[in-house]
């Protein structure tokens, strides 16, 4: 009787403390991890969002970079993390999806298990990008040139089954044409051979895009979602290039270790969208090409499924597997 009373008390303990925790938090500071090196796309998302989180929850919010394999190791990392808010992951979780499709034994994590999404935080499109001699400065120009030489053009990727190769397949098989792929280790190789004519095309990010737009050396052509950005707003949508229902973009998200407690993830995704649709905030956001999108917790775990299934059946259709 007085060990099952002792046993009872202990839970009750347990339970106290867990509340307590959720009920003052946060009271101390709390760490988004970026699973790029600095200077990078998710690395402007997250200190910018790190900010507006430390002015907002009087506590101090510390980017922390820990690049490698993709952004898996700055993944396994948070998924690995105590479920207590102090630890967060800034995702371009688009990339994570398609790991774990093409790396199921290797990425050490459970996109949809392992992990609880706070907010969605924004939508990244990609742009069509060629070399500025090639003789096409239109979409359907362009898939002229490549029908009339097939194999003759190329185009760079940051790697097997990177959103920017899964992009060109798709442009591929829509528009029934052959181009070479020609993977590199990031885009800034890649976007040196484009200038250079080496490869003729890419499918980049639209921050790359913005920062490259006044080059004689590139061309872009498109824009990779349904609306156009306000980053580059002369350029066309797919559906005004002649593609329609073409459609390619990386859903950033705010992720927390699954287990977080709900008063945690309440706090921590009332404080987020209210950050998301700060006007400096969405027009900073719009500056890196970035369309600020803010969730609730079940929209955004959604939004993941969804993206599990997309990618998965785009990785079928374009016979993508990984290395």
């Amino acid at each position: 009787m007085k060990s099952a009373f002792r046993f009872l008390a202990c839970i009750a303990v347990a339970l106290f403390t867990v509340t307590a925790g959720a009920e003052d938090f946060p009271s101390r500071p709390i760490t988004l991890v970026v699973a790029y090196p600095p200077g990078g796309g998710a690395d402007a998302i997250g200190r910018l969002l790190a900010q507006k989180m430390s002015e907002a929850m009087g506590v101090s919010v510390i980017v922390d970079n820990r690049p490698g394999f993709s952004g898996n190791i700055g993944a396994q990392s948070v998924a690995k993390a105590k479920p207590d808010g102090y630890t967060l992951l800034v995702a371009p979780w688009t990339t994570y999806a398609i790991n774990s499709l093409l790396y199921p034994d290797k990425v050490g994590y459970s996109l949809e298990r392992e992990f609880t999404p706070v907010s969605v935080i924004g939508y990244l499109p990609l742009v069509l990008m060629v070399n500025a001699q090639l003789p096409a400065k239109t979409v359907p120009e362009l898939i002229e040139l490549a029908k009339s030489k097939p194999d003759a053009l190329s185009y760079g990727s940051t790697g097997i089954g990177s959103l920017e190769q899964i992009a060109a397949e798709m442009f591929k098989r829509q528009t029934q044409t052959r181009i070479v792929h020609v993977p590199y280790k990031g885009s800034g190789p890649a976007i040196s051979d484009l200038m250079g004519g080496q490869i003729q095309v890419f499918f980049i990010t639209a921050p790359t895009a913005v920062a490259n737009e006044k080059s004689d050396k590139v061309r872009l052509l498109m824009l990779t979602m349904p609306e156009r950005n306000a980053a580059l707003p002369n350029l066309p949508t797919p559906n005004e290039a002649g593609l329609p229902g073409y459609e390619v973009f990386s859903t950033y998200g705010l992720l927390a270790p699954a287990g977080t407690p709900p008063e945690v993830m309440s706090k921590l995704n009332s404080e987020v969208v209210k950050i998301l649709r700060m006007p400096d905030v969405k027009a900073k956001f719009l500056t890196l090409g970035v369309d600020a999108s803010p969730s609730t917790s079940a929209e955004a775990s959604a939004r993941i499924k969804g993206d599990l299934a997309k990618w998965g059946k785009a990785l079928q259709e374009s016979d993508i597997k990984g290395e």
